[in-house]
């Protein structure tokens, strides 16, 4: 079956070390990303998740940490528990530039016309969008886990 690579780029008003902390601390991502937190130790082989509350029967998203680079690259495996056949495969790239960052995230290894790949398709342009107003502004927009 046809696998695809979907990538996204934005540039932050923000410092690399502030952009690794609001992707990688559930206290931070919760704020632009439908209340739930991204929990790890982010250790290479270590296990994270998304959910809300720190739940991990709630989660929505589950996977290893596969490299963990701070502030610089994070790659992790990435699956719905629902269908963890479709796991897929998510990096990001975060690049200093004068007084912005350039945040590149790479997610790969996707079925194509899974439902992972209808679902990240649609909600990666909404969480990149929140993650910036909320660095830049406070406030992060209104997400949720289902899109």
């Amino acid at each position: 079956m046809k696998k695809l690579e979907l990538v996204y780029t934005t540039f932050i008003r923000t410092t690399p070390k502030k952009l690794w902390a609001a992707i990688t601390q559930p206290e931070f991502a919760s704020q632009y990303w439908g209340g739930r937190g991204n929990i790890s130790d982010w250790k290479k082989g270590s296990p994270w998740y998304h959910s809300e509350d720190g739940k991990l029967d709630e989660a929505c998203v589950v996977g290893e940490v596969l490299e963990s680079h701070p502030p610089k690259r994070l790659v992790l495996s990435w699956a719905d528990p629902d269908r963890p056949a479709e796991i897929s495969r998510v990096t990001f790239e975060l690049e200093p530039l004068t007084d912005m960052v350039s945040l590149r995230v790479i997610h790969g290894q996707i079925k194509a016309g899974s439902e992972t790949a209808k679902n990240v398709s649609r909600g990666w342009p909404l969480v990149l969008s929140s993650l910036k107003s909320y660095l830049e502004t406070g406030k992060g927009l209104d997400v949720s886990c289902g899109h």
